[in-house]
């Protein structure tokens, strides 16, 4: 007999045995040890979580599969599949785990599901796609700034990131995406809002914007993130209309993490999804820097189906159809 349930405390040491395997167990083993303890968050309704919540599949009491899902900060409707671990070659695990999470989390009402995966990883992405319905947006690409060498000297003057500038921070993120993707990438201003419970999310993020002095208008967004303070994200969306140097945005956020840390590895954020996602990939190899890690973004969106009135009429137009007036 298999059952699908919550991950509580009690199963903590075959989690472990389970994922002894895979490289830096220790940090997930205890980051799903906290999870564990989070019965009264998975109680509440969904537009106010906010922490990962993990799901296990067992069949005679042993553990064949885990997942873990966790909602967006400041649009808890939109999920992230953030975990998947199935003992070897048991795909059909890995498929009824991420079913039930969308079966699970669409009736409480998220309307879309969003995961990243290794292009390298073809079963994988064949799970998703071919199994589960999820579809493939586009990519994104993580470049290793090692030996950064830029131009020049120059920092640009960005200031910390305020609630206030969420609306333009939307605004100027849903612009940089290419039209193709808007409806399934778009941002709402919430996700750029500082989260309540900042404390309790399993990662650290500082963010900045830059201004046109003349008007306060927002011209570039910059994030810095980490979740185990050694390696570094830098992400950054940027206005068209004003020519921002890479250099000086990358030495700025540098210089931001060697603030708070001598030993560090940063990477870059490269979203091909976005208008200049092939001007920034041609600055990038002009700087002699590498591409370590290209992941699919995948995305599936969850419709309730909407119950039907017994007995009623439906109605096909066939031929040339008149365009109501307004």
């Amino acid at each position: 007999m298999t059952l699908i349930r919550r991950l509580n405390c009690f199963d903590a040491p075959k989690i472990k045995k389970m994922i002894s395997y895979l490289g830096d167990n220790e940090r997930i083993s205890k980051g799903l040890s906290n999870e564990a303890f989070g019965l009264i968050h998975s109680m509440l309704p969904l537009k106010y979580r906010f922490l990962p919540e993990s799901y296990i599949l067992l069949e005679k009491k042993e553990i064949l599969g885990l997942i873990t899902v966790v909602p967006t900060n400041g649009n808890p409707y939109k999920m992230n599949i953030t975990r998947l671990i199935f003992q070897q070659n048991m795909y059909d695990v890995g498929k009824r785990l991420v079913e039930f999470v969308i079966a699970r989390f669409g009736a409480k009402g998220a309307t879309s599901f969003k995961v990243t995966v290794d292009q390298s990883h073809e079963e994988l992405l064949n799970l998703f796609m071919q199994g589960c319905g999820f579809r493939q947006c586009s990519y994104e690409n993580l470049w290793k700034l090692d030996n950064f060498k830029p131009e020049t000297g120059e920092k640009a003057d960005f200031r910390y990131c305020q609630n206030s500038d969420a609306k333009q921070i939307a605004q100027l993120y849903n612009n940089e995406l290419k039209n193709l993707y808007k409806p399934s990438l778009q941002r709402i201003k919430t996700e750029y809002k500082e989260p309540v419970f900042e404390g309790l999310t399993n990662f650290y993020k500082n963010r900045y914007v830059l201004e046109e002095p003349s008007n306060h208008r927002i011209v570039a967004y910059l994030s810095i993130t980490t979740s185990d303070n050694l390696n570094f994200i830098i992400d950054m969306s940027l206005n068209d209309a004003y020519n921002v140097p890479y250099d000086e945005i990358i030495n700025f956020a540098l210089g931001e993490i060697s603030r708070r840390k001598t030993t560090f590895y940063a990477f870059l954020k490269h979203r091909q999804y976005t208008v200049n996602a092939d001007i920034l990939e041609k600055y990038l190899h002009e700087r002699n820097l590498n591409c370590i890690q290209t992941q699919c973004v995948l995305i599936k969106d969850f419709y309730k189906p909407i119950k039907q009135q017994e007995n009623a009429l439906q109605v096909f137009l066939l031929g040339e159809n008149e365009l109501a007036s307004n």
